[in-house]
């Protein structure tokens, strides 16, 4: 047998790099059309991608593979933007949370398709749902790591629980976005941004110190 040679080889990564952005652009163009995952079929997939049923299961395990990996891309731009945040010491963080905020709205809309595809399906496929979770987490700990490290240089209140405050924020904020992203048509993302923003703030990163006997320092 004739030995593959680098140049083949790079050719059938280069091939096979294709297919997978191919199908992958298929299922994101049908999802942002509309179309619910749980409607959508191999068949239906592939026939729109041009290739054929072996060819996809030679790079992907089914259409929840094809929907993790689209939404994999997804979640390291937006943890890269999140690992990117720094609270800073100034006063002005509500505004730059804010602004913060606008852009991850502004991902979530350009993905809405695939977010509201991976919120369907990990109800009913644990795959997805363990990708979900773990993405989710994911963002959780960047945030319990942010609010520790303010804890400790006496910015955020000492008495403050990082972990469910955490979990509350990062959690409840995804839903909330969704909702937002569901209801409205965009003129009021600026506004939903500054809300949510001033919840995080000033309901975590920089709450008021309770003092003694229920009374609020200030």
């Amino acid at each position: 047998m004739r030995p593959v040679t680098r140049r083949q080889a790079d050719h059938h990564a280069a091939r096979s790099g294709t297919t997978r952005a191919q199908v992958m652009s298929t299922l994101k163009r049908l999802l942002d059309s509309g179309e619910f995952f749980s409607d959508i079929s191999v068949q239906r997939i592939t026939e729109e991608a041009g290739v054929s049923r072996a060819t996809f299961y030679a790079h992907f395990h089914g259409k929840s593979d094809v929907l993790v990996r689209l939404a994999d891309d997804l979640r390291e731009s937006l943890l890269t933007l999140a690992r990117q945040w720094d609270p800073g010491r100034g006063q002005d963080g509500a505004d730059r949370f804010a602004r913060f905020f606008e852009e991850v709205i502004t991902i979530h809309r350009a993905h809405q398709g695939v977010l509201t595809a991976l919120r369907e399906a990990a109800s009913y496929d644990p795959a997805v749902g363990d990708f979900y979770t773990a993405d989710l987490e994911g963002f959780d700990e960047a945030v319990v790591g942010t609010l520790l490290a303010e804890q400790a240089a006496g910015s955020t209140a000492a008495d403050l629980d990082a972990v469910a405050a955490s979990r509350i924020i990062v959690w409840g904020g995804n839903q909330a976005i969704a909702q937002h992203i569901k209801a409205d048509d965009g003129s009021g993302d600026a506004v939903f941004a500054r809300e949510l923003a001033r919840i995080w703030w000033h309901g975590a990163y920089r709450r008021p110190v309770t003092a003694p006997h229920g009374r609020r320092d200030t």
